[in-house]
C-alpha cells in the first residue's frame, strides 16, 4: 500500500507537473473535450418531450434501458443528441474483433501492420454508422408510440421526425467517436473509455444523494449505509488489486555471436493478466439477460403467461437471474480471452525472434504451455468478475441501492482511472528522461 501511495503522489507531483508543458496541454485538452461531451448530453433532441422518456425510465429503470442510461451519463433519460453515446462504436469494435478471429481475410489484415489496422478501423466506422442508424430508427419508432401523463413523447410524428431523429443521433455518435479518437491522440488516456467513464462519474453524486435520501427517509438504516460505503471501498480496492494482477512467464533469448562479440542472452518476462477480458463479460452478460426482462416489462396485461414468468424470474436478485448471470460471465470471460490472446500466434512470434520459455520446446509445446497457464488464470479472473458483479446485484435488488453502484460501473471507473494514471506516469517519466538528456548534452559541451 505504501508503494502505491508513493506512486500516486509522484504522479500528481505539482512541481514536476508544472514543468511538463506537453503533459499539461494534453490534460487540458482532455478536460476540454470531456466538458464538450457533457454539454452535449444536455442538448435535447428536436421534437421530443424528454419528460415522457424520463417517466418511462423511472418505470423500467432496472432493465437494459437503465443500464444504457448509466453508460450515457443520463443522456438517454433526457433524450439528447448523445442519447446513443459511443455504444454503437464499442459494439462495432467488438464485432470486428470477433470477426477478425473467425475470418481469415480479416486476420490477414490484422497482421499487415499499420495499413491493415487502418483498414480495420475503416470497417469499424462503417459498421458503427450502420448500428447507430438501426438503433436510432428503433428509438424514433419507439418514441412515436410512447405516451405519458403529459401526452405523446413526439410532438409531430411522421417520416420527417424519423429522418431528423436518425440523422441527429447518428451524427452525435459519430462526433463522439471522433472526439474519442482526438482524446486518444492528443490527450491523456483512451478517449472512448474516458467518455463512458465521465458519463458514469457525472451521475455518481446523484446516486450518492439518492442513497443518503433513503437513509433520511428511514428506508435504509444509518448502519447499513456506513457498512455499504465500507464495502464499496473494499470492492474498489479488490478491483484495483485484481486488475493489476498478472502472471509473469519468463522468456529467455539466446546469445548471438557477431564477429568476436556476443549479443543477447537476456531474460525478460511476458505478463499475462489475470483478467484478460476486462469489463466485456459483465457488459455482454447483463445485456443478454436484461433484453428479455425489458421486453417483458413493456408487454401489456393481456400478454402470455410465459412473458410474466420471464419478467419475474429474470428480475434483479432472483436466483435464476443470478445463476445465469454468473454462467454467462464465466463463458464470456473464456470466450473473449481466447479472442484477444492467441497462444499459437504468440508462440510463433517468440520462435521467430529466437525467444523461448525455459524448459519448454519452442513452437507447439510453447503454445500449449501458454494455453495451460492462460486457462488457469482465467478461472481466477472469471470468479473475480462473478464476485464483483453479483455482490452489488444483491444489494441493488434487496435494498434498492442506486444502479450506479453496480459491479460493471465500478469496474469501468477503476479500470479507466488506472489506465489514465499509468499514461500520466509514462509522460512524466519521458519528460524526466528528456531533462536528463538535455543536462548531459550541456555538460558535454561545457567540457
Amino acid at each position: 500500500m505504501a508503494s502505491a501511495a508513493e506512486q500516486l503522489a509522484a504522479t500528481f507531483n505539482l512541481g514536476v507537473l508544472s514543468k511538463a508543458t506537453e503533459l499539461k496541454k494534453r490534460i487540458w485538452f482532455t478536460l476540454g473535450a470531456l466538458i464538450v461531451y457533457r454539454i452535449g448530453t444536455y442538448i435535447p433532441l428536436p421534437g421530443v418531450d424528454a419528460s415522457v422518456m424520463g417517466q418511462l425510465l423511472a418505470q423500467h429503470g432496472g432493465g437494459i434501458l437503465g443500464m444504457f442510461d448509466m453508460f450515457t451519463g443520463g443522456a438517454l433519460r433526457r433524450m439528447t443528441v448523445f442519447a446513443l453515446n459511443i455504444m454503437p462504436y464499442i459494439s462495432a469494435s467488438i464485432i470486428i474483433q470477433l470477426m477478425t478471429a473467425a475470418l481469415p481475410s480479416l486476420e490477414a489484415l490484422k497482421k499487415e501492420g499499420e495499413l491493415g489496422r487502418k483498414k480495420l478501423n475503416q470497417y469499424t466506422r462503417y459498421l458503427t454508422v450502420f448500428i447507430a442508424a438501426f438503433q436510432a430508427y428503433g428509438i424514433a419508432v419507439g418514441l412515436e408510440s410512447m405516451h405519458g401523463a403529459n401526452g405523446s413523447a413526439v410532438l409531430f410524428p411522421g417520416a420527417v421526425f424519423r429522418f431528423s431523429c436518425v440523422v441527429t443521433l447518428v451524427g452525435g455518435t459519430m462526433f463522439l467517436m471522433w472526439l474519442g479518437e482526438q482524446i486518444t491522440a492528443r490527450g491523456v488516456g483512451n478517449g472512448t473509455s474516458l467518455i463512458i467513464f465521465s458519463g458514469i462519474v457525472a451521475n455518481l453524486p446523484h446516486a450518492l444523494a439518492s442513497l443518503l435520501e433513503l437513509g433520511r427517509t428511514g428506508a435504509l438504516s444509518t448502519i447499513f449505509i456506513i457498512a455499504f460505503l465500507v464495502i464499496a471501498v473494499g470492492v474498489v480496492a479488490f478491483i484495483v488489486f485484481m486488475e493489476r494482477a498478472h502472471r509473469r512467464v519468463v522468456i529467455q533469448y539466446p546469445k548471438r555471436q557477431v564477429g568476436t562479440r556476443f549479443f543477447g542472452g537476456d531474460s525478460t518476462h511476458m505478463p499475462l493478466k489475470v483478467n484478460t477480458s476486462g469489463v466485456i463479460p459483465p457488459i455482454f452478460a447483463s445485456s443478454i439477460l436484461l433484453i428479455p426482462a425489458t421486453v417483458a416489462g413493456f408487454a401489456s396485461a393481456n400478454s402470455p403467461g410465459w412473458l410474466s414468468f420471464i419478467a419475474t424470474e429474470l428480475g434483479h436478485g432472483q436466483p435464476l437471474y443470478m445463476i445465469l448471470y454468473a454462467l454467462l460471465i464465466i463463458f464470456f470471460a473464456f470466450f473473449y480471452t481466447a479472442v484477444v490472446f492467441n497462444p499459437q500466434e504468440t508462440a510463433e512470434n517468440l520462435k521467430k525472434y529466437g525467444g523461448f520459455v525455459p524448459g519448454i520446446r519452442p513452437g507447439s509445446a510453447t503454445a500449449e504451455y501458454f494455453d495451460y497457464v492462460l486457462t488457469r488464470i482465467t478461472v481466477i479472473g472469471a470468479l473475480y468478475l462473478v464476485v464483483v458483479c453479483l455482490l452489488p446485484e444483491i444489494l441493488i435488488s434487496k435494498y434498492g441501492v442506486p444502479f450506479y453502484f453496480g459491479g460493471t460501473s465500478l469496474m469501468i471507473v477503476v479500470s479507466v482511472t488506472i489506465d489514465t494514471i499509468t499514461q500520466i506516469q509514462s509522460h512524466l517519466i519521458a519528460h524526466q528522461y528528456e531533462g536528463l538528456i538535455r543536462k548531459a548534452r550541456v555538460k558535454g559541451r561545457g567540457r
